[in-house]
Parts: structure tokens; sequence; C-alpha cells
């Protein structure tokens, strides 16, 4: 089940953002959810339908680009927690979002994340100074904890992907299993490493301002008011 957002549901949730942005100061979104929850493929797909809008006015930026090497993974005996709140550099993603706020006269570049080879790639993402929307997406956004509680902050709006759990476990076994685990570790991993980061991530929803469906991108309730 992968679940995509219907256009529909898409103009809806770009017109909030466009009712909200301040001409001439850059408007960053972020979308928070667990693994499986779809969060990637609505920020993609609200990029595409706000760049189809306005050529280049949108940008996609992962926080999965700043996962730790695999190498510093082993070192830190991590590698089998791949995913976890402590596998990212927390430091180095709220870094970048300051940045977004302060340089806009240049191209900022910043990590991607290739699922093909587990690992980020360095400087592939350009955030033009033209760019005037990012859509930052990850797990960990709304996180109470440092340095986590410091993205908050930087977002002008915060949005909660929420999937059923079955349904983002069977994207997960799908996914483990696209990219080399059989299905038993599939399963397993889905169920006792995402499943355990999932109570981490679902418990920070109370610091977004809606909650959005991963399945079909309508907005299904006001977390919060701010």
């Amino acid at each position: 089940m992968t679940g995509r957002p219907s256009g529909a549901a898409l103009a809806g949730l770009a017109s909030r953002i466009e009712a909200a942005a301040t001409p001439g100061r850059r408007f960053v979104v972020g979308i928070a959810g667990s693994p499986g929850s779809g969060k990637t493929t609505l920020a993609l797909s609200l990029v595409g339908h706000l760049n189809a809008r306005r050529t280049g006015v949108a940008a996609h930026l992962p926080m999965d680009g700043f996962h730790l090497a695999n190498d510093a993974l082993e070192r830190r005996g991590l590698r089998e927690r791949k995913g976890a709140i402590e596998t990212f550099d927390g430091w180095g993603f709220l870094a970048i979002l300051g940045r977004l706020r302060e340089e806009t006269d240049h191209t900022i570049f910043a990590p991607s994340f290739r699922r093909e080879v587990d690992e980020g790639i360095a400087g592939e993402i350009a955030i033009e100074p033209d760019v005037e929307i990012v859509v930052v997406e990850g797990n960990y956004l709304l996180v109470d904890r440092p340095p986590w509680a410091g993205v908050r902050p930087q977002l002008d709006v915060a949005w909660f992907c929420r999937t059923p759990p079955a349904d983002r476990e069977a994207r997960l076994i799908d996914r483990h299993m696209r990219h080399g685990r059989t299905r038993e570790a599939a399963t397993t991993f889905a169920r006792e490493v995402d499943g355990a980061n999932a109570l981490l991530i679902e418990a920070s929803a109370a610091r977004a301002d809606l909650v959005v469906s991963g399945v079909t991108g309508e907005p299904e309730a006001v977390a919060s008011e701010r």
C-alpha cells in the first residue's frame, strides 16, 4: 500500500502555505511522521504541486541526508539501530535550518540520502536563492529534546503525517525487502527498530499545527493552535 495524496488535497495544502507565507521572506514547512507514514511522498508531491503553479518556488529538504555514515555508526555500535534518533547529526540539521533563514543571497547545498547505497550524498540538494518555500521532512522534527527541540522554532508551520500502524508496517517491510533484507529480517527490523522509533515520534505529534493523512493527504485534525 503506497497511498498518494490527491490533487485536491495537495491544492488545499498548497493554499494553506500560500495564505500563511509572507512575501519576501523564505517560508519553511516541516512535515514530521513515523517511518513508513508517507511523509516523503507527501513532501515531494507538495513541492511538485507548488512548482507546477510557479516554477522553482519550492524545494524539498529531507532530514535523512543527515544520517551518520555507516562507518561512523559501526564505530559507535549503532549500525543495527540506523534510523533511531541518535543515528542522525541533529546539530548539523539544525544548523542548515538556520542558514535557510539567514542566507538567501546564494545557493545552499545540502546532503541527500540514497537508499540504494544506504548512505547520505553530500551536497546533492541545491536550494537556490529564489526558492521561497522549503518543505523539510523527517522523523524527529517535533521531538522535544536537544538538539531537536530547536527545530520547531525554525519552522513556520509544522504538520504531522499519520498512517495506520498496520499500513506503516506493511510499507516498511516492503521497503526493507526491496533493499536486500529477507522477509523475516525486514519484519523484525520494522517491528523492533522502526516500531520503537515510532513510539517517540508519535508522541511528538501534539507539537504540530496540523495532522495530515499519509494515505490521502487530507487534513485530519488541528493538533494545536498557534
